[in-house]
């Protein structure tokens, strides 16, 4: 098993990149629940890199409103975007752990 923990991907797109990569293969059904978790590891290590490349960029008043506008990104698909977005919370019934309340 290799891991890409130790080593720094390049420039933020690179990093980006990866992450994109790393969500497409933890979506996949095939991959093991440990697999999965070095992922998220090397997922982690790839964020910190990004947001500490992020705060040592001096941005221009033009790169400030892009990255506000998030038009910094090309957009995503609906279908291939997936992530938290996408998960709606269940709707509620009164119930809790499986207990109806009973309200008079």
């Amino acid at each position: 098993m290799t891991k890409r923990q130790g080593s720094s991907c390049g420039s933020f797109e690179q990093i980006t990149d990866r992450l994109d990569e790393i969500i497409g293969i933890v979506k996949d059904k095939n991959t093991s629940l440990e697999r999965s978790l070095d992922l998220f590891d090397e997922a982690i290590v790839l964020g910190s890199q990004a947001v500490d490349m992020v705060d040592m960029t001096n941005f221009t008043a033009e790169e400030k409103a892009k990255l506000r506008d998030g038009s910094s990104r090309p957009k995503r698909s609906k279908k291939s975007a997936g992530g938290a977005r996408d998960v709606q919370a269940p709707e509620t019934s009164g119930t809790v752990d499986g207990e109806v309340s009973r309200e008079s």
